[in-house]
């Protein structure tokens, strides 16, 4: 019903998606929240992967070449809007893909792994086999997979809440995490701070890690700065804002 000459086409459809999850199981209500508060983000940033989310998508694959035991966690809003590139991308860096949920029960975990069969994958933890927990973490977040999260040195977050990610990086592993909201506690506590749409940031990661060798790998990651992707991403939204202020201004007169 959303015609192809629409300029907000594909931001509808995404919506359209959501519902349409939250409908079968999928995603919560809270997850609805969460896409319009990372939405407004998106405007801010032109809807696009700026300078220092490529930035931090080439160290987010460039860890995929050094880990040993990489994980890509999935919640409901990441599996309506990107199980295709969850798959791809677990595909090609030998990554597990995991579930993992705030709003826990086994009937969403179980449609989630679901829909992610559904895309290709060939094995999906955190269903019934979340019996371990990340110390510190008493929600539903904190059961995990013993062979999966519990186990990873290197795990991806998408679309996430501050308390898991804190708590990752404080028991010793290195996360990136996926947040439109450049100042949300995800971000800031990520080992690796990805500010862009999750469908973007999976695609350019999978592409700059098929191009990467292991060597440059390790190149990137030592001279990585995280508080600096922050920084820049904070520096280009007003540097947008200010251009298209004066673009109004101009405009008007």
């Amino acid at each position: 019903m959303i015609p192809e000459s629409h300029p907000r086409r594909e931001s509808l459809l995404e919506r359209e998606k959501l519902v349409e999850g939250m409908c079968d199981g999928v995603v919560v209500p809270q997850g609805l929240i969460a896409h319009g508060r990372g939405e407004c983000f998106d405007y801010l940033l032109g809807e696009t992967s700026i300078p220092p989310a490529l930035e931090a998508e080439r160290a987010a694959a460039a860890m995929f070449h050094l880990a040993k035991h990489p994980v890509i966690s999935v919640n409901g809003n990441v599996a309506v809007l990107a199980a295709r590139e969850v798959v791809e991308l677990s595909e090609a860096t030998g990554a597990l893909i995991e579930v993992n949920l705030f709003y826990r029960t086994r009937e969403r975990a179980k449609a989630i792994a679901d829909l992610l069969y559904a895309h290709g994958a060939r094995q999906v933890l955190g269903v019934d086999d979340a019996t371990a927990r990340i110390p510190g973490l008493d929600s539903m977040r904190g059961l995990v997979s013993p062979n999966g999260i519990y186990k990873a040195d290197y795990v991806l977050l998408g679309i996430e809440d501050g308390d898991r990610t804190e708590a990752l990086v404080r028991i010793g592993k290195t996360v990136a995490a996926i947040d439109l909201n450049p100042l949300s506690r995800t971000s800031l506590a990520a080992s690796i701070p990805i500010v862009d749409h999750i469908k973007r940031a999976l695609t350019n990661i999978k592409r700059y890690y098929e191009s990467m060798s292991r060597e440059e790998a390790s190149r990137v990651i030592n001279s990585f700065n995280p508080r600096k992707v922050i920084a820049d991403t904070l520096l280009y939204i007003r540097n947008r804002l200010e251009t298209l202020a004066r673009q109004l201004m101009y405009d008007y007169r």
